[in-house]
C-alpha cells in the first residue's frame, strides 16, 4: 500500500505528493515542525507536541494554518489511512509560497501544511539492546535553538560526523565547553556525585517533550534532579549518561568518544528511568475521540 501524505487539505499518495519550489520552507527553511510518537495506535505527550508546535510558530509569526482541534482530526486520519499503529507522526508547517524575498511576504499568504506518517519497530524493552555509543561535537546552530526550525543542516552534519565514527549521536558543546543537547535529543547524567541532572532551558537548547513528561515522572516518583549546566569534563566524568527524545525515549549511553561511561555498561538510574518511561508508554489510556 502507497503511504499517504497530508499536504495543504489533500490526502495523495507520498510517491505524488509535491510542494511548490517557492515554498519558503524549501527556500529559507522558514518553517517549523513536530514529530510525535504513537504506540498501539495512541499519541504519546500529544499535548506537549502540540503546545510547542503553537509556540514555534508564534515565535516566527506564522499564523496556524487550522485550529489545533482540526488539526488532531488530520494526524488521526493520516494514521489511520497509513495504518500505522507503532510509529511516528511527522508536522510541517511553513510560512507558505510568495516570491523569493526575504523578509515575509507584504501581503500574508497561508501557511503550507505536510503530514506523514511511517511505522517504525516495536518499543524498546531491553535497555542493554537499546544502549548506543555518541560522540563530542561543536555546538555550530542558530542562536534560537528553542525554536523547533526546519533548518537543521548544523544537526544532520553533526548526526554524519557521529555516523562516520560508529556512533548514534552526536552531543553538542557550545564555544565554553558546556554540553548543549543532542543533535536530535535532550542529554542527561548521573553524575560523579550520583545527581541525575540535565541542562535548564534557555535558547540555545530545544524544550524536548519527552524531557518535560520525563520531568513529569520523576516528581509523580518523588525522585530528585537538577536542572544544571553539565560541563564536557563532567560530562567524560559521568557515572551514567542516557538520552531522552520522541523517537529516543530514554536511551542509554554506553561510550562517548570512544571511552565508557561509567562502567560501561546500562547504570542502575538509567535503567530504573527507562522502565519508568516504559510503563508510562505502554500503560497510558487510549487518544480520546
Amino acid at each position: 500500500m502507497s503511504r499517504i501524505a497530508y499536504v495543504n487539505g489533500r490526502y495523495l499518495p507520498q510517491r505524488r505528493a509535491a510542494v511548490n519550489i517557492e515554498d519558503r520552507g524549501y527556500q529559507f527553511a522558514d518553517g517549523v515542525y513536530e514529530v510525535v510518537y504513537l504506540h498501539a495506535g495512541r499519541f504519546i505527550a500529544e499535548e506537549l507536541h502540540l503546545a510547542r508546535l503553537d509556540r514555534s510558530l508564534g515565535e516566527l509569526r506564522i499564523a496556524p494554518p487550522m485550529a489545533q482541534a482540526a488539526l488532531r482530526r488530520v494526524l488521526a486520519e493520516i494514521v489511520a489511512r497509513n495504518r500505522v499503529r507503532d510509529g511516528l507522526v511527522y508536522i510541517q508547517i511553513t510560512r507558505g509560497v510568495a516570491r523569493r524575498d526575504h523578509p515575509f511576504p507584504l501581503r500574508p499568504v497561508p501557511a503550507a501544511v505536510v503530514i506523514t506518517a511511517r511505522r517504525m519497530a516495536a518499543y524498546p524493552t531491553d535497555p542493554d539492546r537499546w544502549a548506543i555509543a555518541a560522540i563530542t561535537h561543536p555546538d555550530q546552530r542558530w542562536a534560537r535553538c528553542d525554536i523547533k526550525s526546519v533548518g537543521l543542516l548544523p544537526n544532520v552534519l553533526a548526526r554524519q560526523a557521529a555516523r562516520e565514527q560508529g556512533a548514534a549521536e552526536a552531543i553538542l558543546v557550545d564555544g565554553a565547553a558546556m554540553v548543549t543537547e543532542g543533535a536530535a535529543t535532550s542529554v542527561w547524567v548521573v553524575d560523579r556525585a550520583g545527581v541525575l541532572r540535565t541542562r535548564a532551558l534557555d535558547q540555545l537548547v530545544l524544550p524536548g517533550c519527552t524531557r518535560a513528561a520525563l520531568i513529569g515522572l520523576l516528581a509523580e516518583a518523588g525522585i530528585d534532579f537538577e536542572e544544571r549546566g553539565v560541563s564536557l569534563a563532567e560530562l567524560r566524568e559521568a557515572q551514567e549518561v542516557f538520552l531522552t527524545s520522541a523517537s529516543s525515549f530514554v536511551r542509554p549511553v554506553l561510550r562517548i568518544d570512544g571511552a565508557p561511561v561509567g562502567g560501561g555498561a546500562v547504570g542502575a538510574q538509567t535503567r530504573r528511568l527507562f522502565a519508568l518511561f516504559a510503563r508510562h508508554v505502554t500503560g497510558g489510556l487510549a487518544n480520546a475521540a
